[in-house]
């Protein structure tokens, strides 16, 4: 299941997202700590936000539609029940990261903004965790790990699954 849905699973998200612009619209700047907002209430930025942002900023779709497209960040749609990032900054490609990102695709049998079918998992790229000491370096939802080889990543892997997280 790819996380780049053209459509919204559930599409009246006016009434979430409504709140949301009226918050922050009068910003300078408003679009990305709209956009920000919305993700972090919603989890992901649907397609049905789209135009609202464009009407209550005064710009185009297109505008707004390119901003999403410019910074990966923002999810077309909702994450999995956990969200698995991998660094792919230089310190953690050194280090290991190429191979840990061969292996976690291997294993997890996702490519980067995928979600597996059960919607227990999503993969993503993040291109700094701030943990170079550390690296390679991964993050669990809200969880920075560091030193992750693939078998502490497949420890990882097995402790999910133990939380019901098929992967």
């Amino acid at each position: 299941m790819s996380n780049s849905a053209a459509a919204d699973p559930a599409p009246d998200h006016a009434g979430q997202v409504g709140p949301i612009i009226a918050a922050h619209r009068d910003r300078p700047g408003a679009m990305l700590p709209i956009l920000h907002a919305i993700q972090r209430h919603l989890g992901w930025v649907p397609g049905a936000a789209v135009p609202l942002i464009a009407d209550a900023l005064n710009c185009s779709r297109a505008e707004v539609q390119g901003v999403l497209d410019f910074y990966h960040d923002f999810r077309r749609a909702p994450p999995g029940r956990h969200v698995l990032q991998l660094c792919r900054a230089e310190s953690c490609q050194a280090l290991g990261g190429l191979a840990l990102e061969a292996h976690a695709r291997a294993v997890l049998g996702l490519d980067y903004y995928q979600t597996s079918a059960d919607g227990a998992l999503t993969l993503e790229p993040v291109y700094c965790l701030g943990n170079c000491a550390c690296s390679p370096a991964v993050r669990v939802d809200d969880e920075i790990l560091g030193r992750v080889d693939p078998d502490r990543f497949d420890a990882l892997i097995a402790g999910l699954r133990g939380a019901g997280v098929p992967a």
